[in-house]
């Protein structure tokens, strides 16, 4: 096949690409993890992939997830046609799968329509050599309980590791996928970087760093979104199918392309072990544990309320006076950080905070027998809710009463969840002192103090202003540090990532609390 019909093959690939992501609705396009691998990307890996194989060896390369064909078109722009041996591509979904298997039928690729997850593996002399793919990045709880405890045994049974109930579907094609490659065939995964810092990921770097050879993983940076419909940082994660040799390292690229990254350096497969946030590497050269204080000695960090539907739980002053609803069934709650102009939020005599959008959470204490005998608007408003069908949600159906809300009282100290650096100051995330009585959705993180902090701050309304004060001094590249990034620069905590936070400052403030014991890594890989 001449180059020139590569290229138009690559051509009407494209355009059928855009015809059939607008026949799909971009829901269901998102629920499966269906986002296409962009041309340049794909060659990039393919280029990557020739220089690390023996030049004389014919290649049998697998795509678990084909859609419509991106890294097979890679594949025959960069790799002579007499040294591609086979070429298999997987595709659940016949939208993609059909056109892309007419597109490629004089090709040599073989496209069958089916599961890769429950396709059986080939025996040893039909394996490959070359498996390049971009997983459907399908998130844990789109994936039903059935079908989740099925990929876990049968991914255990192909690579020898128990996945987390919290892993996206992608974890389950790279276990699943090691039974189909030969002894020292090379992988190329398009993933998402989150498993290199979530707790899911421990089960994941296992597996990179016990059963196979990690070879090589680029990080793109986050503000040059690969996927324009997918707000994910991506990364590249490359091993061969062997045991790791004694004293190996793994280079670790960032930001640039795939060939020409701007930071690089190798990082030792012990220093991976000890280290449970991965995307520290290459910016830091080493990983040394330490039992220095962290927030998470000093508070407990939950995330703030999730109410089930915020639109109907959550009502602002004058809808509820509206209603003739009665108050004592609700109880106060911050808005969303944008509608906060301080990073203090103040009282009136009643605990409310003084702000210009007041809201309020319903939560009533009573039973539906009582409300309706002694509450007959809120009565009226609960079986509006039944209307809509909002007890058969996921958080409400789980209740013991549906339109009860989940204990999160007041804390004086909240940290913003989720965004992006102000122009002003670098800072993505806020500390809000809150001296109402409010409570928080989950667009925020609660801090709880823990004793001896607690009875102090009881004691001293300076002592709480002071930490409040002190975190909020916090630097940007700390937090950033310890939490997670996405697609366009926006980043994320997680609790126990906030906790992570250094905090000497508050144990200087408080030089007699005691520190508990924390866990490891490395300890992680001892238990699983």
């Amino acid at each position: 096949m001449t180059r020139k019909a590569i290229a138009e093959l690559e051509a009407r690939r494209l355009v059928l690409q855009d015809e059939l992501d607008a026949k799909k609705d971009g829901a269901e396009r998102n629920r499966m993890g269906q986002f296409a691998t962009p041309t340049g990307l794909a060659v990039d890996l393919l280029r990557y992939a020739k220089a690390q194989l023996v030049k004389s060896e014919k290649v049998r390369f697998i795509d678990p997830a084909i859609g419509t064909g991106s890294f097979y078109s890679a594949l025959l722009d960069v790799f002579p046609k007499t040294r591609i041996g086979a070429a298999v591509g997987y595709e659940i979904d016949p939208h993609y799968g059909v056109p892309a298997a007419e597109l490629w039928c004089d090709t040599g690729l073989h496209i069958r329509l089916e599961d890769f997850t429950e396709a059986e593996a080939p025996e040893d002399g039909e394996k490959f050599d070359l498996l390049i793919c971009n997983p459907p990045y399908v998130r844990h709880h789109h994936i039903t309980n059935g079908d989740k405890q099925r990929l876990r045994l049968r991914a255990q049974d192909a690579c020898g590791v128990e996945f987390n109930g919290l892993a996206g579907l992608y974890c389950y094609f790279l276990g699943l996928s090691h039974v189909w490659m030969r002894d020292g065939g090379l992988a190329g995964w398009l993933i998402p970087s989150e498993f290199m810092d979530v707790n899911y990921g421990v089960s994941v770097k296992r597996y990179l760093l016990e059963k196979v050879t990690l070879l090589h993983i680029h990080r793109f940076d986050p503000n040059d979104v690969q996927f324009g419909d997918a707000l994910v940082s991506s990364s590249i994660v490359w091993f061969r199918k062997a045991p790791p040799p004694v004293g190996h390292e793994v280079r670790f690229t960032y930001g640039g392309s795939l060939q020409r990254p701007k930071l690089d350096r190798l990082v030792s497969v012990e220093t991976l072990r000890r280290d449970p946030k991965w995307t520290h590497y290459p910016m830091k050269e080493s990983y040394e544990a330490t039992d220095a204080p962290v927030l998470g000695d000093f508070f407990h960090i939950k995330r703030g309320l999730a109410t089930g539907n915020n639109g109907y739980f959550i009502l602002s002053v004058e809808e509820i006076e509206r209603r003739g609803l009665p108050m004592e069934a609700f109880k106060p709650i911050l808005p969303s950080p944008r509608y906060l102009p301080d990073d203090e939020v103040k009282a009136d005599k009643k605990g409310n905070p003084i702000l210009e959008r007041r809201l309020f959470l319903l939560d009533p204490p009573w039973t539906e027998e009582k409300i309706r005998e002694h509450y007959p608007k809120l009565w009226a408003y609960l079986k509006e809710g039944e209307a809509q069908g909002i007890p058969e949600g996921y958080l409400c159906r789980h209740r013991k009463r549906w339109y009860a809300q989940e204990n999160r009282p007041p804390t004086p100290f909240l940290c913003t969840y989720i965004g992006r650096s102000d122009k002003r100051n670098g800072r993505p995330f806020r500390f809000i002192l809150n001296n109402s009585q409010a409570t928080a959705a989950n667009v925020y993180l609660m801090l709880y103090p823990k004793s001896p902090i607690e009875r102090a701050l009881q004691d001293s309304t300076e002592l709480k202003r002071r930490v409040w004060e002190l975190l909020n001094e916090i630097r940007p590249k700390t937090m950033i540090g310890e939490g997670r990034v996405y697609g366009g620069g926006l980043h994320k905590l997680e609790p126990r990532e906030l906790g992570n936070v250094p905090a000497k400052f508050l144990l200087d403030l408080l030089p007699n609390t005691s520190l508990p014991r924390r866990v490891t890594q490395l300890e992680f890989f001892a238990e699983a």
